[in-house]
């Protein structure tokens, strides 16, 4: 018998997930499932965030010492980055101009709105005072915090995602400026690093259909005793995202794929599959990485040579998802409020997603922050 695919594992394993988390609610086994169930889905979690790190440092290190002509480098690199940041500027337009036309907020009555106003005062007025405090930082700052102070400090906390960046990209030009006697070693080292991490990888995935399954399930049961009068407003919302990621993800990115490359749209989806399934179930591209990386080189031909540079790196910096989701977001609370938002506002709400996205760590719910 043919063995079944990781992907339809993954699949598998969350379709069960989340028929036990349903019959949790209606059954009485929330407590059981948040005690015996859920710990297994933060393992799952915990051990693909325990390799992002290593793996990104290791990997970007090597890929850019690959590139041993500094014009290749340069030139690659001014591609990737200037893709990723048009592609998030597209999404972030792409969610103002859903929010503005089918205004999720305006779902509110006036009464509902004066309640929100006087529930969220307290919590506003805190935000409002955070908001201030960044106001006061020069323009400058975002990239002061790019620069670490301490790499080994910087490791130890997968949120400094940008700045292990920094230094890999920084360490692996500068291994491809020195003798090649001298950074041969280095470079074999992190070879090796690297092959071992992606070993790493394929037995943590072995899991993955079961650390999917206590995800969800364990996302079910929390989500069951929340307040549902807000429904139909959050549902609205929620559709406006889902059609702009489906956008995003079936119109904007096989459009691109069709003007660079000669791939069918099946292969690369087919391919893409199981990467697609983990990210869904983790909600964070440091998770996905490896799978990322796994799949492109294995099942779409794409060069260890590109995938180790482009993939860590589009990971922290190309969230194009996360920037579409706060533009929404940003406009949807603002019309549940009763604000109208200026030209002005929405434009600055491009600039800042764009930015907030690069910043973002790539662990889940850092879009959130």
């Amino acid at each position: 018998m043919k063995k079944l695919p990781i992907h339809w594992k993954i699949l598998i394993g969350l379709l069960l997930g989340v028929i036990w988390g349903l019959a949790a609610i209606s059954f009485g086994w929330i407590e059981f499932t948040k005690l015996w169930i859920k710990p297994f889905g933060t393992i799952f979690i915990n051990l693909l965030m325990l390799i992002a790190v290593p793996l990104v440092l290791a990997s970007l290190i090597k890929g850019v010492s690959s590139l041993s002509d500094v014009v290749k480098l340069s030139r690659i690199g001014g591609k990737t980055i200037g893709l990723y940041l048009v592609t998030t500027v597209v999404a972030v337009g792409i969610g103002l101009l859903l929010v503005n036309t089918i205004r999720p907020g305006d779902t509110f009555s006036e009464e509902k709105k004066e309640q929100l106003k006087e529930q969220y005062a307290s919590k506003a007025f805190k935000k409002q005072q955070k908001a201030d405090q960044y106001k006061e930082r020069g323009p400058l700052d975002f990239f002061v915090d790019i620069v670490p102070k301490n790499i080994f400090l910087s490791v130890q906390d997968n949120k400094n995602m940008l700045q292990v960046i920094f230094f890999a990209i920084l360490f692996g030009f500068a291994l491809v400026l020195i003798p090649e006697n001298k950074a041969g070693p280095v470079i074999d080292f992190f070879d090796g690093v690297f092959e071992a991490i992606i070993k790493v990888v394929e037995i943590v995935m072995k899991a993955a259909p079961i650390g999917v399954f206590a995800l969800l399930a364990g996302i079910i049961v929390d989500f069951s005793g929340d307040v549902l009068e807000l429904l139909t407003a959050l549902l609205i919302y929620s559709f406006t995202v889902i059609i702009g990621l489906v956008f995003l993800a079936y119109i904007l990115y096989p459009s691109v794929l069709r003007v660079f490359t000669k791939m069918k749209y099946g292969t690369f989806f087919k391919g893409i599959t199981p990467a697609q399934l983990v990210a869904f179930s983790t909600s964070s591209s440091a998770a996905t990485l490896p799978v990322t990386m796994k799949q492109c080189e294995e099942e779409l031909g794409v060069s260890k040579e590109i995938t180790s540079f482009a993939l860590p790196l589009g990971a922290t910096i190309n969230m194009d998802g996360t920037s579409l989701y706060q533009s929404v977001a940003a406009v949807f609370i603002a019309q549940a409020f009763g604000h109208d938002l200026t030209i002005a506002h929405q434009l600055t709400i491009v600039l800042t997603a764009t930015l907030a996205s690069i910043g973002a760590a790539a662990v889940p719910g850092a879009g959130t922050v």
